[in-house]
């Protein structure tokens, strides 16, 4: 899985009833996948196992998005996301995926679990690819990948404050 997939423009979907399912370890990589997420990805239980979830990203993510995710799963919270994945053939899939902690018995963090839907054609079209996309401007407009990063963050934020509302409401009540 060490190749670089190049992109394909083209789509798979996935019916709105059915869910992808995944979870990781605590530095995320995969420990368990179901068989619709095997497909839709184009991989097989053998090559998902172990690798880093990181392995369907796509490049058109913005990484303020990931940033935002990461920073809640650390604070154990839940976190809900649009999401364009790649596909092991470059083809790409959008998710709207709930992402969680996963606690032992003791209540300590063992990983994370999450479970993504199909999301709204509109949603993606009216919001969440332009947003996307003057994210991934901003952060591809700097030469400095950190700048970029932060640059983008403080948009993102930017909007929130403007619409006086968090990233989680946001992005629930589309």
């Amino acid at each position: 899985m060490a190749q670089r997939i190049m992109p394909t423009g083209l789509e798979r979907h996935f019916d709105p009833g059915e869910m992808l399912v995944s979870k990781t370890d605590m530095k995320g990589r995969i420990t368990y996948c179901n068989q619709l997420f095997r497909t839709i990805a184009g991989y097989s239980n053998k090559e998902l196992l172990g690798q880093p979830h990181s392995c369907v990203r796509h490049p058109d993510m913005p990484r303020a998005v990931f940033k935002h995710l990461w920073t809640a799963l650390e604070a154990r919270r839940e976190v809900f996301a649009y999401v364009k994945n790649m596909a092991s053939n470059g083809d790409h899939y959008w998710v709207f995926a709930h992402v969680t902690p996963s606690l032992n018995g003791s209540g300590q963090v063992i990983g994370y679990h999450s479970a993504r839907r199909a999301p709204e054609r509109s949603i993606l079209s009216d919001v969440i690819e332009p947003l996307y996309r003057d994210l991934r401007a901003i952060e591809n407009g700097e030469d400095n990948r950190k700048v970029g990063l932060q640059k983008s963050t403080n948009h993102l934020a930017d909007i929130l404050e403007e619409k006086r509302t968090t990233y989680d409401q946001f992005i629930l009540t589309l």
